[in-house]
């Protein structure tokens, strides 16, 4: 079973590389499922309906988030509707959605968890690790392929829950610092691991804002208005394979598609 896991998709950009884009990236790498963090697709902060159609209308099947899920509030609907677009299942109950999903395609099947990290994180969540303990022992037996988008701002907090969940979980990557790291590898116990897979969106940015703004900000310590920049978008994510009888990591992968917008 091929996975193709994409990052933070940031701002109109993001989504219309992923449009012309993916495809082509699922047919040669022969996907069978796609897994892409939208918390950032509309505006670079948020994710809204438009957004979120978009990205499953490009070949996107599952959606993950963050801690921006919740900036635009009229998806708070979608989440408690759809299963397809799923929130850090770490955030206190009461909160729309839910943090996992069951994707199933024919013979192939997968259980998906959304945690986020604490450290150095804004929202006040509760312990990803006894809460992906807790969604283990109550949905791990739907398939023993189980992926998991670990979304926080700490390597070390990444890290050690690739290590808590190696040999329990197929694949463990890191998402939110929109910078992929080059730690891809395959733990011990069989699980694919990657600290950030990186950003969907414009590289000569400052994690997909335009840097002047950025930089001004740094240097001022005044509020600004962010902006999502333009120029040299690429896709960035991992390819894994797994043995879909067993949950084990074959192959991990990092990926990187530059997109060239037509008529430029």
């Amino acid at each position: 079973m091929r996975i193709l896991i994409l990052g933070d998709v940031v701002g109109r950009p993001a989504r219309r590389a992923m449009r012309d884009l993916l495809p082509g990236l699922i047919e040669r790498e022969k996907a069978d499922l796609v897994i892409a963090n939208a918390e950032n697709a509309a505006g670079g902060m948020g994710v809204d309906l438009k957004s979120a159609k978009e990205l499953l209308s490009a070949g996107v099947q599952v959606l993950t988030s963050g801690n921006h899920i919740w900036k635009k509030k009229e998806i708070y609907s979608f989440l408690d509707e759809h299963e397809i677009l799923i929130r850090p299942a770490n955030f206190p109950a009461g909160a729309p959605g839910r943090g996992w999903c069951f994707w199933r395609q024919n013979e192939l099947q997968a259980l998906i968890i959304n945690l986020q990290g604490r450290v150095f994180m804004p929202n006040h969540v509760e312990d990803p690790f006894r809460c992906v303990d807790e969604l283990l022992e109550n949905h791990g037996r739907l398939s023993p392929v189980i992926i998991v988008d670990m979304h926080g701002e700490a390597t070390s907090e990444k890290v050690a829950m690739g290590w808590y969940l190696d040999g329990r979980a197929s694949v463990v990557y890191g998402t939110h610092t929109h910078v992929p790291t080059a730690d891809e590898r395959i733990l011990p116990n069989g699980t694919a691991y990657i600290t950030d897979v990186g950003m969907c969106g414009p590289l000569d940015s400052v994690i997909g804002m335009e840097r002047e703004v950025v930089i001004q900000g740094f240097l001022t310590q005044l509020p600004r208005q962010f902006e999502v920049a333009k120029d040299n978008v690429a896709l960035q994510g991992i390819i894994t394979e797994i043995d879909e009888k067993n949950g084990r990591a074959r192959e991990i992968r990092r990926l990187r598609e530059y997109w060239q917008a037509a008529g430029s």
